[in-house]
């Protein structure tokens, strides 16, 4: 008896040394393991008692029981010690001078398409233009017929226009359908622009399925030609911010005649179109009973993309739409431009 108490004694003293030394997790977990462990004097101690004949077994066992459970909860306490010491000294490393002045917000950016369609409103509405706007999904009638489209045109057939499965339902392939709704309700003078998605079916580096469009349409009495030039330098000197070279080429429109293309002067050498015109086809005009012995007008209609890629100097269309955070820092805009 008085043996195994003095071993026990002992085994307290050892293990407290070496519970104190353990100054780090991977120390104290090196120590519980042995001093859990099948092999640990804690458990030779335990068989010693089981075999031994002493009557004091049960205050032996008890004795060896109250070691154990204080080693256990000094190991506990000394990790969450090591563990409060580890966090209050990377705190100390990364400490913040609160006297520095805060970081800026990363702000967004405003996509090309939605500055540049702000700017073609704010440059038309000093002309003294309304802004419309008309359905994405259309009949053939607003969207081929009232335009003087022929049932025979190369535009209706199915691998140039997105049909939808309804009967006579089509994605309008322009914005020109925009300009019948509108006059099938008002009374000339007109003077209107329309701005909104179309499609067709095209993909390359300049063209997409989906792309927006600027619709323009004046209808009065007296709208000659003249007055259709003279709108259109203005709108691209005011566009462009410079006086621009541009040029107008004959050409042909089911709903326009004359009909002409406007080309812009881009390099020293070549001319990019960015614009169909014209003035409104007698037919168009029967066709929302405006009388066309007494009003005549003109008609236009941009691609936004084609705008947006010369005067930012974008060379792919199709960047436009790619959803790349890097193309859009460098070609955003902080505000809409208006």
């Amino acid at each position: 008896m008085d043996n195994i108490s003095t071993l026990l004694n002992d085994l307290k003293a050892k293990l407290q040394i070496e519970l104190d030394s353990a100054d780090s997790i991977n120390k104290l977990y090196n120590f519980k393991s042995s001093f859990i462990g099948k092999g640990s004097e804690l458990n030779l101690l335990n068989n010693m008692i089981k075999n031994s004949d002493s009557k004091d077994k049960n205050s032996l066992f008890s004795a060896l029981q109250d070691i154990r459970s204080s080693i256990f909860i000094q190991i506990e306490s000394k990790k969450q010690a090591i563990e409060d010491a580890q966090i209050q000294k990377e705190l100390m490393q990364q400490s913040i001078d609160i006297t520095l002045p805060s970081r800026r917000g990363v702000s967004g950016k405003l996509h090309p398409l939605i500055s540049a369609i702000s700017l073609i409103k704010s440059i038309f509405a000093s002309m003294g233009f309304s802004f419309i706007e008309g359905p994405e999904i259309e009949d053939s009638w607003h969207n081929f017929t009232a335009l003087n489209i022929p049932e025979d045109h190369p535009a209706r057939n199915l691998h140039d226009t997105f049909y939808v499965k309804e009967q006579d339902k089509l994605l309008r392939t322009h914005t020109s359908s925009v300009q019948i709704r509108y006059m099938q309700n008002h009374k000339p003078p007109l003077k209107v622009i329309s701005a909104g998605r179309v499609y067709r079916s095209d993909f390359d580096s300049t063209h997409t399925p989906m792309f927006h469009q600027l619709e323009g349409l004046v209808v009065g009495e007296n709208i000659s030609f003249a007055n259709m030039k003279w709108c259109m330098n203005q709108f691209l000197n005011a566009f462009f911010e410079r006086e621009i070279e541009s040029r107008m080429r004959s050409s042909y429109f089911p709903f326009t005649e004359p009909s002409a293309e406007i080309d812009v002067h881009i390099s020293q050498d070549r001319w990019l179109e960015i614009a169909g015109c014209g003035m409104v086809h007698q037919n168009v005009l029967s066709n929302v009973n405006v009388d066309s012995s007494k009003y005549s007008g003109f008609a236009f209609g941009f691609g936004i993309e084609r705008l947006v890629m010369i005067k930012n100097g974008i060379t792919d269309i199709r960047h436009l739409f790619s959803g790349d955070s890097c193309w859009q820092k460098a070609y955003g805009s902080m505000q809409p431009s208006y």
